[in-house]
Parts: C-alpha cells; structure tokens; sequence
C-alpha cells in the first residue's frame, strides 16, 4: 500500500497521564493469530515511550469478545474487524439489540484475509465442496467466524450443509493436521504463524474465491474486499489465491481520556518501525489506511492528531 509521509513536529510523549489510565489492557485474540503479536508489540511501545503508562496485551476470543471488554471497561483498546465494530456501534447483525454507540476508533491497522486452507489432498476445491465435510468456522465469538459464515451464506452454503466445529486458529491447524476436520477458515493478517506451521508438517491447499463469490459476498458486508493472497506465501503455494479482506480496527471506548487517545496514536504512527519489526501485517499501518477503511468514527484525540498531520478526515470519521 502507497504510503504518503506525514511531517510531524517530533512531539515527545512524556506528559503525565491521567492516573486511570497508567494500567492499559488491550484486547487481542488468540496466540496462534495476529492481533496478539501486534497488540503485544503495541503494548511494548507504550511501555517504552509512554511515561506513566504500563499496557499490557490480553489473550481474547477476538474481535466480538473485545467489543464487550471494551463496552463494560473491562479493556482499554482493542483489536476488532471492520465489520464487528461497525455491527456493534449501528447495532446490527450479531449485535442487534446490544448496540454499543460508545465506540470509537484510534486507527485501521491492517487488513486480514479469509483463508480457507484444507489439505493437498482433499477433494475440497471451492466452498460448495464443503458440503457434508467437517469445517471449523474459527473460535466462539470471532471476527472468523462473522466472516466465514458472510462470505458461505451470501453464496447459499449454510451450517446445515456441513458440521461446523468452533476452533480457534491453533486448534483448527492441529484438526486438519490429525485429519480431525476436513478444512478450516481464518480471518487473520497473511502470513499467520499457525497455518505456517501446518504447512510445514503436512502438504496443504488454500481454496480460492470466485469474482462471483466476492461480488455475493461484497452484497452482504460492504466493509469486505477482494485481497490476493501473494504467491509462495506458505510452503507448498506455488500460485496466488483470490479471496476477500477485510480491515482490522483498533477500537477504545468514547470515554478514553483525550490526551492518552492522542497520544496511543501519534505512538502508533510515529513508530510504525517498532511494530512491522514485530509482525510485517504492520507495514499497511498507514494514516491513509485509516481514513478509507475505518467504519466508526475516530475518537477527538485520534481526530486531533489527524487534524495536525494534514489528513483528509472523512465525515463519516467525525463522532
């Protein structure tokens, strides 16, 4: 992704922070994913060049789970896909009746990409050959399992034609390595260390999407894009592999304090270094990102350091 610099008076981030907010828990996922590598690389940020501030990141069910730490104060930021957090700020889908309007956005820190891998061996070449096959959908309560179940219904493959198995990422690549299941989905920033490490140990094949499948999906969760998974990104993947993507968000209640909000994320996009150090996803972390693929609005200190950046802020982004 095209990356425009941002000139910005170097600002030194050692004010004194409200004493609420010295402890700072961010919500990731599971340890086989992406959210908790980078929301551990964000808290090591915060603890060296935040003064005050001691964060640390929380294994997590992921994105639908967060959004209730994040709504009962139980987390401070946390990871979510595009699509949870819009569901739970407007109220819909899995959140209708629960809708959590305190919700507001720092920064879209990357993108994942649904992958449907299965082993070299199956018969599996598309989504409709799952049927009448063992399918782990991701974790209770995932931004995976929101996804895989979107892109299946909108291209008419329900829980009904399959047996469903809720795994989380470590669980679903041991399943198809045993041959306990037959394929599996993450929603989850390529590479993820969990399905490198399958295809270390067994022959695998990641199932491709049709343009027609995108466009049927795209019809039902308008935050989902066509994202290609590159060529020889795991072992055994001679060839690239279209399927859909989807931002991942970093969320915190409206109530944050203004000055830690705006300091979370000058630290974010000043040190950008520090965290694509820890995981390449990092490299799309990106002001220009965050202004087209955000589906909330930005939280007032957010907004400020966007303002003082010279960023075209949407007013879809504005609370």
């Amino acid at each position: 992704m095209k990356k425009l610099k941002y000139t910005v008076a170097a600002t030194m981030m050692a004010a004194a922070l409200p004493a609420s907010a010295q402890q700072l828990s961010i919500a990731t996922g599971g340890t086989g994913g992406v959210y908790y590598p980078i929301g551990g690389g964000f808290a090591e940020m915060i603890n060296n060049h935040i003064d005050g501030a001691q964060a640390t990141a929380e294994v997590t069910g992921a994105s639908v789970e967060n959004m209730g730490l994040i709504m009962r104060g139980d987390a401070d930021l946390a990871l979510v896909l595009a699509d949870t957090a819009y569901q739970a700020y407007t109220g819909t889908g899995d959140f209708d009746g629960r809708q959590i309007e305190n919700t507001r956005a720092l920064a879209s820190v990357y993108p994942n990409a649904v992958q449907l891998v299965t082993l070299a061996e199956s018969d599996i070449q598309s989504i409709a050959d799952l049927a009448g096959k063992r399918v782990s959908v991701g974790a209770p309560g995932s931004g995976t399992e929101l996804n895989a179940r979107a892109l299946l219904e909108a291209n008419g493959v329900n829980y009904e034609d399959f047996t469903p198995q809720r795994l989380n990422f470590n669980e679903t690549a041991d399943a198809i390595r045993d041959g306990d299941i037959d394929a599996g989905f993450w929603s989850v920033g390529p590479p993820t260390s969990s399905i490198l490490n399958l295809a270390a140990t067994r022959d695998i094949r990641l199932i491709g999407l049709s343009d027609e499948e995108i466009a049927n999906a795209q019809e039902v969760e308008a935050v989902l894009a066509p994202y290609e998974l590159a060529a020889g990104m795991y072992d055994g993947m001679d060839e690239a592999v279209q399927t859909i993507g989807i931002p991942n968000v970093l969320v915190v209640n409206a109530d944050m304090d203004e000055e830690l909000a705006y300091q979370l994320t000058q630290l974010l996009f000043e040190n950008t270094d520090e965290l694509i150090a820890v995981h390449p996803a990092a490299n799309d972390t990106t002001v220009e990102f965050t202004m087209n693929s955000t589906p909330v609005p930005l939280h007032p200190g957010a907004l400020r350091y966007f303002e003082e950046v010279g960023a075209e802020i949407p007013d879809r982004l504005r609370p």
